[in-house]
């Protein structure tokens, strides 16, 4: 695999990462004791930790691109091994 492959993978892995890691440690401002301001929805963050939610991305996405990568160079799991259409296979 090429580098600039690798690097390409590991952005999709990261931006998909952000959206797994996005709920994970909110408080409202309810539950945080803040002043409700007017026009805010209940459900609206107390504070957004911009650094945080990057951290906790980048660690989600290295440790599912390392997976992701060890399988490609192992070949763990292939295209073949995956019978979603429940088709007979003449190699085993």
């Amino acid at each position: 695999m090429q580098w600039t492959s690798a690097l390409a993978i590991y952005l999709l892995f990261w931006s998909f990462s952000v959206f797994v890691v996005l709920p994970f440690g909110v408080r409202t401002t309810h539950e945080a004791g803040g002043e409700h301001v007017p026009g805010q929805a209940d459900s609206a963050p107390h504070e957004f930790d911009l650094r945080r939610l990057c951290l906790r991305a980048t660690i989600v996405a290295t440790a599912a691109f390392a997976i992701y990568y060890l399988n490609y160079v192992n070949g763990w799991i292939t295209p073949r091994s995956v019978n979603l259409f429940l088709r007979e296979r003449a190699d085993l």
